[in-house]
């Protein structure tokens, strides 16, 4: 998979959970990508969640995961390693 190819896919993953962060009032967007990692900025009510790492974990990781498996590690910018 290209690089082009990767990080459509994974701006794909994004679009499939971002319905649910701005149902709570937050949101999501790609930083980077390097190598077995992608990095991400959680934006609005996300932010402050007492709850985002679990659901970080089970959510977005899985579903970037899912869209592009070679992904090994999914970062929030702040420094939450999910």
């Amino acid at each position: 998979m290209s690089t082009e190819e990767l990080k459509i896919n994974i701006e794909k993953a994004l679009e499939e959970i971002r319905p649910f962060l701005e149902a709570d009032g937050g949101n999501i967007s790609l930083v980077e990508i390097t190598n077995d990692s992608v990095s991400v900025q959680l934006e609005g009510a996300c932010l402050g969640c007492s709850v985002n790492q679990l659901t970080l974990k089970n959510g977005v990781e899985a579903t970037i995961k899912k869209y592009a498996p070679q992904i090994k590690r999914v970062i929030e910018v702040n420094g939450i390693d999910f």
